[in-house]
């Protein structure tokens, strides 16, 4: 019985893609972090593809994939469908390599995220807006491929963007001699992860390649465990860089050969690592490049005395997300809970509720309260944050002893999705 190869990245195509990246993509800082060094008593290296010109790794891919392409392919133009990350590595490669490229976004994408391509992009790309997600705005991108003979610039799936990305991990063993024990590498479809683990299985075999995705897109982790590629109905798109419905056929063929673990990490913990990082490192990272750091804490006894590298995969983050981030965050922490309250209906009841029911540190940080009818009870949504999880259970003590408490929201989730 004959086994079917798979594609493998080649050392020799991986050199060959730096080189085509040489002058355009960065060589981006490999950095010691103290705090998370002397947090998990090991030597931990950052791989700051934040710092990129387009604040992530993906222009590594792109513009292999775009520099590789004929001279026919080059006139006919390339088309691609993403609203984030890649469409910025795209439109900057179309720049630099003065070809012509459409990019398809979905229509509720962001102005700001459309800005940034176009300033990436300038005159030589076209962004068109089509439909409600990215299945639409792929569907339709890849109805131009086949309508006019243009090439379509995967974000993940395809030899040259994995070769691309490969020259990460080529980076990294060359800006260190120490010897690497494990590498953490965020897993959205898979490029970076099967490029970086493809080099490292030639040139460090022995260093464990640890792939990190979110919790409520576990696409890949999946798909490992079934033994094949698999496509999740649903996922939560918070962490947008890294939240895909499947991962790539080729992708998943290399990780499944060559990755270690996989491991996932709740979207709270990422929050909680985004604050911190921007709070204690002034290090700004968009939800996905926060992963690899927020799974640390799952390692910490296998990476103590270890010489450890996290990538930091990108920093387009969008600061009117930063309500929500602190949301999750304290939510993760169990320090923001949301109640009905029913606040019986007398003069001074608000007051009781404050004086009597509140802890000395707790805060109101959410009220919702309409009178519609006489009844004695009228019902109000509350958010309260604590300064510890450990206050929770006194204060509904409290608010039962008192009469106010209705229900505690935060596992119901078909009512919490309305407030969070």
């Amino acid at each position: 019985m004959q086994t079917k190869s798979i594609f493998i990245p080649t050392l020799e195509n991986v050199r060959n893609a730096a080189a085509t990246l040489n002058g355009v993509a960065a060589v981006t800082p490999l950095m010691k972090n103290l705090r998370y060094s002397k947090a998990f008593d090991a030597n931990i290296l950052l791989k700051r593809e934040d710092l990129q010109i387009v604040r992530s790794y993906k222009i590594r891919g792109a513009y292999n994939k775009i520099s590789s392409l004929t001279s026919e392919e080059r006139a006919k133009g390339i088309v691609c469908a993403s609203a984030g990350n890649h469409s910025q590595g795209v439109a900057f490669s179309c720049k630099a390599l003065k070809i012509k490229g459409t990019i398809y976004m979905p229509a509720p994408t962001p102005q700001q995220k459309i800005e940034q391509v176009q300033m990436f992009g300038e005159e030589f790309i076209d962004i068109v807006l089509e439909g409600d997600t990215f299945d639409d705005a792929y569907k339709a991108a890849m109805a131009e491929c086949t309508r006019v003979g243009k090439t379509f610039v995967h974000p993940f799936d395809d030899e040259k963007v994995i070769e691309g990305q490969a020259t990460v991990g080529l980076e990294v063993l060359e800006q260190t001699k120490k010897t690497i024990d494990y590498v953490f590498v965020p897993v959205g479809g898979g490029g970076l992860s099967s490029g970086l683990a493809s080099v490292f299985n030639v040139l460090s075999p022995q260093t464990k390649i640890i792939g990190v995705e979110p919790m409520g897109a576990p696409s890949m982790k999946t798909s490992l465990e079934k033994k094949e590629n698999t496509e999740l109905k649903e996922i939560d798109k918070f962490v947008d860089g890294a939240a895909v419905q499947r991962v790539g056929d080729k992708t998943f063929a290399i990780c499944q050969q060559l990755l270690d673990e996989m491991v996932t990490v709740p979207e709270g913990k990422v929050c909680q690592e985004i604050l911190d990082l921007y709070n204690k490192d002034a290090i700004v990272v968009e939800p996905a490049g926060a992963l690899t750091l927020s799974a640390l804490e799952q390692y910490k006894e296998q990476i103590k005395g270890k010489n450890v590298v996290c990538v930091v995969s990108g920093s387009n983050n969008d600061i009117t997300r930063t309500a929500e981030i602190k949301e999750r965050a304290l939510l993760y922490a169990n320090l923001k809970h949301y109640f009905i309250i029913r606040f019986p209906q007398r003069a001074g009841a608000l007051k009781e509720f404050v004086a009597e029911i509140l802890g000395p540190t707790d805060d109101i940080t959410h009220f919702q309260y309409t009178k519609k009818n006489a009844k004695e009870n009228a019902p109000a949504v509350v958010g309260i944050e604590l300064k510890n999880e450990d206050d929770l259970e006194p204060l509904i003590d409290r608010m039962k002893a008192k009469n106010f408490f209705g229900e505690y929201l935060n596992n119901k989730p078909d009512l919490f999705q309305y407030l969070v």
